[in-house]
Order: C-alpha cells, then structure tokens, then sequence
C-alpha cells in the first residue's frame, strides 16, 4: 500500500496527515503522540476514528500540525485521520460520518471591530 495523504482543519489549526500501513505508531512534528499531546483525553479525541473502525493498530501515521491550540489541533487531526481513511476504504465513511468524525467544524473566532474593545463587546455607553 502507498501512502496516503488527507488534511484536516479546525480554527487555525491544520493537519496534515500521512497514512501507511504498520503497527500503529503516530508522530507529530517528528514527535510520538504521548509526548506532543500529554492529556489522555486529546490522545483519545486523536484515536476515535481509529478505534471506531477497529484498525488502531494496522496503520502508521505521520502527521505535520501547525497553529492554532491544543484543543483545535486534535480535532484537526481527527478529520484529517478520518478523511484518510475514507481514502483507504471508502466503506467506512458512513459509520465515521454517523459519528460526526467527517464533519469540518466551521467555526473561527470573528474578528474584532473598531471602535470595539473586542469583537462584540462594546464600550460602556454614557447618555451625558
């Protein structure tokens, strides 16, 4: 099997992801998944797809992560991992996508307005 590629954002994260067959071992920025991400519950919003289809442990996955926070680059990560595997077997997109796994959450921070001291926050208002 080649390697295949899928991209995944969320906020201002984006991850790219390439996936090849092996023993389940995944590096970020050249960095195994404990170490870049510490938190069991983002090492686990990682793995859902993976663990959702039940093939933890036939792939290995070399991802490149670049902006945004912590929490915005697993869930980049997630759909860029999901989308890959949709790539590799296109059978699994229903169960991944019934789960919401398939899903770019379109969210990003609005910008902040002049004359505002904050996107929607506005400057106390005096009558007099």
């Amino acid at each position: 099997m080649e390697v295949i590629n899928a991209l995944g954002r969320r906020k201002a994260a984006i991850a790219r992801v390439f996936v090849s067959e092996g023993s389940g071992q995944i590096t970020i920025n050249k960095r195994d998944l404990a170490i870049y991400f510490p938190s069991p519950l983002l090492q686990y919003v990682v793995k859902q797809p993976l663990n959702k289809l039940g093939v933890a442990e036939k792939y290995d996955i070399k991802v490149n992560l670049d902006g945004g926070g912590f929490k915005g680059q697993s869930e980049a990560l997630r759909l860029a991992i999901a989308r890959a595997l949709v790539k590799i077997n296109a059978e699994d997109k229903p169960a991944l996508k019934s789960e919401g796994f398939m899903t770019r959450d379109p969210r990003e921070v609005e910008r902040k307005k002049p004359g505002q001291p904050k996107a929607r926050k506005r400057f106390q208002f005096s009558k007099r």
